[in-house]
């Protein structure tokens, strides 16, 4: 263990050249960051965790409710001890030779045992109640600290100047305010990290836990060998949309369409705006170009701009499907009657089909399954619209 935390520890993978552990102690004069400072982190990210379920419990549900928004979750499906043993021990999405085998020994006919089946995945999946809960909580983390970052950050230096960001680096002292930012948006992360796998489970769930790793990395990493400063940019830069985004699922679940409309074209001009323009220009100019000249390349440093190219790969794919829902409404001339967060089918990532749909006839289902928007079209979310697009 010894020999592996030294390895670990390698001061020339941390730190620039010339640069030892021993230059970056805390002194009277000057405090640095210090890996250990990350230990708070996971103890707080579990009492973030305790909070946000007294907060969705005691202020967003009486919430929800008094926007009249129903605990009531999907229709259940017919209670069925074989189809039940299938769907639990075996498959929850039986091929044709099972529907055929279940169809005789049933005596149902295939249709029936298909809709059955999706009745039942659907079953599993959450009420709009519970997902207004969680986005308020989100909605409230994401003002919140967006908040507290720009009133942070207008006071700041490199704000302004992004080369303030290298010069004397990485003797650049830590500062209560910048100490506390990190530490909570590192701890929300960790939460967001764990609670994904009992959270709403979406369609891109392994794109978001690849997202919040490399933020997780991103923020210890740039934490322990003092990048912080660009490290709060980055933070601020990507809490500004977040904030739209859940707002503009929860005004979808109260069912105001034009508010939700207003808020996700908000947020999808934000999005695009700050990942694909002020994110490359801004962010990624410093952190490769700027940081070259002044400080010059190390090991740890190619790392954290890797981890930066990957965030701005997601970026590409997460506005590549904004643009999509946003040319398929107006391709369609349903741009009055829009709603961007009530996608096609293709898109979708929440729920598999409305328990409305599944008990259509066949001609009105065969209608539509093209996955159009219609009375009984299907319900989900677009796939960027994911926790937290971070």
């Amino acid at each position: 263990m010894a020999g592996f935390l030294v390895w670990f520890w390698n001061e020339r993978f941390w730190l620039p050249h010339n640069v030892t552990w021993a230059d970056l102690k805390n002194t009277e004069e000057s405090t640095f960051p210090q890996a250990e400072d990350l230990y708070v982190a996971c103890p707080l990210a579990f009492f973030i965790f305790i909070i946000r379920l007294v907060f969705e419990r005691f202020i967003a549900r009486p919430c929800a409710l008094g926007l009249k928004i129903q605990a009531n979750g999907p229709r259940k499906a017919q209670t069925n001890a074989i189809l039940e043993k299938v769907f639990t021990a075996i498959t929850m999405h039986p091929d044709e030779k099972r529907l055929e085998g279940l169809s005789k020994q049933l005596d149902w006919d295939v249709r029936t045992i298909q809709r059955w089946f999706r009745q039942r995945r659907n079953q599993e999946k959450p009420s709009t109640l519970t997902r207004f809960c969680e986005s308020m909580w989100r909605f409230t983390f994401y003002l919140y600290i967006f908040t507290y970052g720009v009133r942070y950050l207008k006071k700041t230096s490199w704000l302004w100047n992004t080369r303030e960001c290298w010069y004397n680096y990485p003797y650049q002292a830590l500062t209560v305010d910048l100490h506390y930012y990190y530490i909570l948006e590192l701890s929300f992360y960790l939460s967001l990290l764990f609670s994904q796998f009992t959270d709403i489970r979406r369609k891109d769930c392994l794109l978001m836990f690849m997202h919040h790793v490399a933020t997780v990395s991103l923020i210890m990493l740039s934490y322990v060998n003092n990048m912080a400063r660009v490290g709060t940019l980055v933070l601020c830069l990507h809490d500004a949309s977040d904030v739209l985004l859940e707002a503009a699922k929860m005004a979808n679940y109260a069912k105001y369409q034009r508010l939700c409309n207003v808020l996700f074209i908000m947020f999808a001009l934000v999005f695009i705006s700050s990942r694909l323009g002020l994110y490359p220009v801004w962010i990624l100019n410093t952190t490769l170009f700027e940081s070259w000249d002044i400080v010059g390349p190390y090991p740890s440093w190619w790392v954290f701009n890797g981890l930066l190219v990957l965030l701005q790969g997601l970026h590409i794919f997460w506005s590549y499907l904004i643009v999509k829902i946003a040319c398929k409404a107006i391709s369609k001339g349903k741009v009055g009657k829009w709603n961007p967060l009530h996608v096609s089918k293709d898109d979708r990532s929440d729920i598999e089909s409305s328990s409305d749909e599944e008990e259509v006839a066949p001609s009105a289902h065969k209608h539509h399954t093209n996955g159009t928007n219609g009375s009984h079209g299907t319900n989900g979310f677009l796939s960027s619209a994911c926790h937290d697009e971070h």
